[in-house]
């Protein structure tokens, strides 16, 4: 009953899904003749880095960089299976490698909506609204709170817009089916049924711990924390977000963890909705051969926990 109560967390990669167990982190992705290719990445706890991540505000900051650190060697793993299949199937040989533009390329399409991109995404996700808002507002009144909800409403546009785009893609449309297959999984092992297709397709593409909340929530909390500073001029408000992002970050992290524990509270639930909606674009319904992969690599991830605790006992 343990293990049923321990929290996972997951990541859509090219053509697969990475699950995070306390102890190793498991990809599996689906190669074109059908067949699963997995990456085992055992984790090792830096002490300094473990009694960080216990110290409230703190723990958000660290769990991000953590979080991309271990995603990169995984989101790499996926992406460099990809491109060898690609390669093989332009030139029929096994070691052709693509193209370096081709390489980076695909990369950073997936980057954009992965784990990886969040602190530059972020940071410019923090600038250009401020920056667009004194440019169309900054001499019409000097209300600065209300400066600061414009802003927050122009972030929301370009982030829903700029996600929305990049969905239209074939490949981000297919990530985001895969991400939708990792919910699914999550959310059926968290409800005790067996892991089945079948099963995990019943579920919701949507949920509580997603990254895509954590996005949202940053917006919010950080039109609230700006509206109790003032700034004289452009410069000062633009240095002052940066001063404040690893503040805002901190907050946001605490507060989805508040909401996420209030999810079955009749009222209080609905504090992680805005977070749920976002999740309406960065999820797709997944195929039934992605769900396949998504079990497959959650079931790999726990049998390599319980092969790591078995041979710690």
């Amino acid at each position: 009953m343990a293990e049923q109560n321990s929290i996972y967390g997951g990541q859509a990669v090219i053509e697969g899904v990475m699950f995070a167990g306390r102890n190793v982190h498991v990809t599996a992705v689906r190669k074109k003749d059908g067949s699963l290719d997995f990456l085992e990445v055992p984790r090792k706890d830096i002490p300094w880095v473990q009694t960080l991540k216990k110290i409230p505000l703190v723990r958000g900051i660290v769990g991000i960089i953590e979080s991309s650190a271990k995603g990169a060697q995984h989101l790499n793993f996926s992406a460099e299976s990809f491109a060898e299949q690609e390669g093989e199937n332009k030139s029929a040989a096994k070691d052709e490698k693509p193209g370096f533009f081709s390489n980076i390329s695909m990369i950073l399409g997936v980057a954009v909506v992965g784990v990886l991109s969040f602190l530059f995404g972020k940071f410019v996700f923090t600038l250009v609204p401020a920056i667009i808002e004194q440019f169309l507002f900054g001499n019409v009144f000097s209300n600065q709170i209300l400066h600061n909800l414009i802003e927050g409403v122009i972030k929301i546009i370009l982030l829903v817009g700029y996600i929305y785009f990049i969905s239209l893609t074939p490949m981000i449309r297919r990530l985001f089916q895969y991400h939708g297959a990792e919910h699914k999984v999550i959310s059926a092992y968290e409800a005790g049924v067996e892991l089945t297709v079948s099963n995990v397709q019943k579920f919701n593409t949507l949920h509580y711990r997603c990254g895509s909340s954590f996005i949202v929530f940053t917006v919010l909390i950080g039109v609230v924390i700006y509206s109790f500073l003032h700034y004289d001029g452009y410069v000062e408000r633009i240095l002052q977000r940066l001063v404040l992002l690893p503040v805002v970050i901190g907050v946001s992290y605490e507060v989805l963890r508040f909401t996420n524990s209030l999810r079955e509270v009749p009222v209080l639930r609905y504090l992680g909705y805005p977070g749920l909606w976002l999740q309406l674009l960065t999820t797709k319904e997944p195929e039934d051969s992605q769900v396949e992969v998504s079990i497959a690599s959650f079931n790999r991830m726990r049998e390599a926990e319980k092969r790591i605790m078995e041979g710690r006992a």
